[in-house]
């Protein structure tokens, strides 16, 4: 069983080597590491490729086109994404793919509410991401609590049947309405931490992107 990790990055050079060294290697899975980076101006690439990441630059710009990459390159039978800040618990994906394989799921979505530590969101950002959760479920019907986390465990067989669209920040919410419509899904709460170096998320104007992006595929669908 192999298992792909995939990271978009863009100046990380303050936390890609953490969280790479948190990543298990060995053991009862075979382990490959991409980086999808986005034209960084710091020594991420570098950093990355030492700790022996596999790294792609991808100088089109954005989020969803950062993993649609990545995803191309990933030879896994599981994919596992996370985000190159820190911010999500690196050294608990064997126990996530574990879970994903005995429970015989599809997709893990990582909620990153019930095990945050203080400080790791403010308040903005919360209330951004209640309004965008809420607007997931009333408009799609999917049962979740966190739409906007970034940390993902799934087969990577599944890609071919979902319809991922958008390129941006709401890849993260539409890749979970798509696996939550046709496959077995699960959330899994994880440890959410304070990010390392430079914010990138606006939250008003990407917040206000998804919530337009959330009605457009919507009536799309009819």
């Amino acid at each position: 069983m192999k298992v792909s990790v995939i990271i978009p990055t863009l100046n990380e050079e303050e936390s890609i080597g953490h969280v790479l060294d948190k990543i298990p290697r060995g053991g009862k899975y075979e382990w490959e590491i991409i980086i999808v980076d986005g034209d960084s101006k710091d020594r991420t690439r570098e950093i990355a490729a030492e700790k022996g990441a596999k790294v792609i630059v991808e100088k089109r710009k954005g989020y969803g086109r950062a993993y649609k990459t990545g995803f191309q390159h990933a030879t896994g039978d599981v994919i596992v994404t996370l985000d190159g800040d820190d911010t999500y618990p690196a050294e608990e994906i064997e126990r996530l793919v574990d879970y994903l394989l005995e429970k015989d799921l599809d997709f893990i979505s990582c909620e990153r509410f019930s095990r945050m530590r203080k400080g790791a969101m403010s308040l903005t950002h919360k209330v951004g991401n209640t309004i965008l959760t809420i607007a997931t479920r009333l408009l799609f019907g999917v049962k979740i609590k966190d739409s906007q986390s970034g940390m993902w465990v799934f087969r990577r067989e599944i890609l071919k049947d979902l319809n991922l669209t958008s390129d941006g920040m709401a890849f993260s919410e539409e890749i979970k309405i798509e696996a939550w419509r046709k496959f077995r899904c699960e959330e899994v709460p994880i440890e959410y931490r304070e990010r390392k170096g430079e914010v990138k998320l606006n939250t008003w104007r990407d917040g206000f992107h998804n919530l337009m992006f959330l009605i457009k595929k919507r009536f799309r669908r009819g």
